[in-house]
């Protein structure tokens, strides 16, 4: 009795200390989970990110940011998460109390005892982003589990409507235009045939596997799938998944080079889709693109080729080509069917290759020209991707803010040179993910814009100098150059200096987890 009278003072104030710790550092920890789940429970993946942000996750309190891109959602992994991560923090602060009382057994002294907890809960608070790794870690096996019954579950109903039902399934990726060509692909086949698109950029095997699970039903012609992959063999994984009939490659570029690290790894990646076609599959490549081009010409499965030029080499292709500020027209032409003249509202040249693409697809899934013709003049610009937008001023904007890449930045660009007699605007954080490319292609994209822009508003003053230098290094007037810390920084300049008749393009909008403070 007398030892616990004697402990009873550090109990008391232990335990008062360890309720609010425990709760505030399991408010700050909604923030660590949010860019966790930003970087896909990947925890190598979430390291680099706390490596790049020491700054950001190193504040004493978050405050979360007014207009977040895509907020936390507390879907059943991340409550799975978060009650795991509940225990962690209780058993650290179990610890904590151990090891207070062992102070106080070893000194006697009430002070160093409560200065130890005090000390050791404020390093549980503050580094609640660094026992999240921990936390993930434990949490893998068990998620890895969940993951894979419903990847089967999928892979299953995917198998069985393909030999019950006569499934076909069209595969798309590439390193870029996959979402556009997806989409594009949706509406034009949906004229003949009835079809399951994926939403957004549902592109992993537990994105793909949802929508199988929940929404595939018995009566679709056609599935498309995205495939994504961020290291080689996730093309593999996903193709598996979904068991494709068709394979497009879309483009292949400079893309998460951080992760790929070298254009071959890209390749070969990519590839994957057209390995695991089965044997009496179909490959269509964009035979435009220069690292797409070899990988049509090693393949042995039957093979369509589409483009813009080298029209002898290709089966679909597309000529007279008439691009304005409204749409473009040209003609299409597929070998065995025939031409058509065709119009499309969606803006820029590269968009008439994603067009090409989907008639490819569609022309070897059964339809006609005709069909294939009234699905392009159908076909909506997919948002975020050079889709024009209201505005309240007068002026033309050109969204363009899903992701960017050396090859689409560059079309954007074309885009808007074509706006003759208007003045030109652009917002723009740049690029990201380029690897080690990343700092010279930013330069290299500041070179172009300076002979497009009368304007530029770059967002994130640390990650745009590259593109500063670009504009400089072609002598563009720095008057005309503003280096803002926010988006809603750039809106205010914007208000500012555009007038009615203006073409202002938002060129990337980089996720909550690349905002630069």
């Amino acid at each position: 009795m007398e030892y616990f009278l004697q402990r009873l003072p550090i109990y008391s104030i232990d335990f008062v200390i360890i309720c609010l710790a425990l709760y505030y550092s399991l408010i700050r920890s909604n923030f660590p989970i949010h860019m966790l789940q930003l970087e896909g429970y990947d925890n190598d993946e979430y390291k680099t990110f706390l490596k790049n942000n020491k700054e950001k996750m190193n504040k004493l309190v978050y405050k979360l940011e007014k207009n977040q891109k895509t907020p936390i959602v507390w879907t059943d992994r991340a409550k799975r998460l978060l009650k795991k991560h509940k225990l962690v923090n209780f058993i650290a602060f179990i610890l904590v109390v151990v090891f207070s009382l062992g102070i106080f057994d070893g000194s006697g002294s009430y002070v160093i005892s409560i200065l130890a907890t005090l000390i050791l809960s404020f390093l549980i608070y503050f580094y609640q982003y660094r026992l999240l790794i921990l936390t993930n870690k434990w949490a893998k096996p068990t998620e890895d589990k969940i993951n894979m019954g419903f990847y089967k579950s999928a892979q299953a109903k995917i198998k069985k409507y393909k030999e019950e039902e006569g499934l076909k399934v069209l595969g798309i990726t590439g390193s870029f235009g996959k979402t556009s060509v997806k989409f594009i692909s949706d509406t034009i086949l949906s004229e003949g045939l009835r079809v399951k698109n994926t939403p957004s950029s549902f592109n992993t095997p537990m994105g793909l596997s949802k929508i199988i699970n929940n929404e595939l039903e018995r009566d679709r012609e056609v599935f498309i799938a995205e495939l994504g992959a961020k290291v080689p063999g996730e093309i593999h994984e996903v193709a598996e998944l979904v068991q494709p009939d068709i394979g497009i490659i879309t483009a292949i570029g400079p893309t998460h080079m951080h992760l790929f690290k070298t254009i071959e790894n890209i390749q070969k990646t990519k590839y994957e889709l057209i390995e695991d076609l089965p044997e009496d599959g179909v490959a269509i490549f964009n035979y435009d693109n220069d690292y797409v081009k070899p990988l049509a010409d090693k393949t042995k499965k039957k093979t369509y080729r589409y483009g813009t030029k080298d029209f002898d080499k290709l089966d679909v292709y597309a000529d007279d080509i008439r691009v304005s500020e409204t749409g473009s027209e040209f003609v299409l032409h597929i070998k065995g069917a025939g031409e058509i003249k065709c119009s499309t509202r969606l803006l820029g040249v590269h968009n008439i290759s994603n067009l090409l693409a989907a008639a490819t697809a569609a022309y070897v899934l059964g339809l006609s020209l005709e069909e294939i013709q009234r699905g392009i003049s159908k076909v909506e610009p997919v948002e975020h991707r050079l889709s024009l937008i209201p505005s309240s001023n007068n002026t033309i904007v050109i969204d363009d803010a899903f992701n960017s890449n050396p090859v689409g930045f560059r079309a954007a660009l074309d885009v808007l040179r074509g706006f003759k007699d208007h003045r030109k605007i652009i917002i723009t954080p740049g690029m990201v993910e380029l690897g080690d490319m990343e700092e010279e292609e930013n330069r290299k994209i500041g070179q172009v814009m300076a002979s497009v822009l009368d304007f530029a508003i770059l967002v994130g003053k640390k990650r745009t100098l590259p593109i500063y230098e670009g504009l400089k290094d072609k002598n563009f007037d720095e008057e005309k150059i503003y280096r803002v810390s926010s988006l809603d920084e750039a809106t205010k300049v914007l208000a500012k200096i555009s007038m009615a008749g203006d073409v202002v393009l938002f060129e990337n909008d980089l996720p909550d987890n690349y905002n630069e403070e």
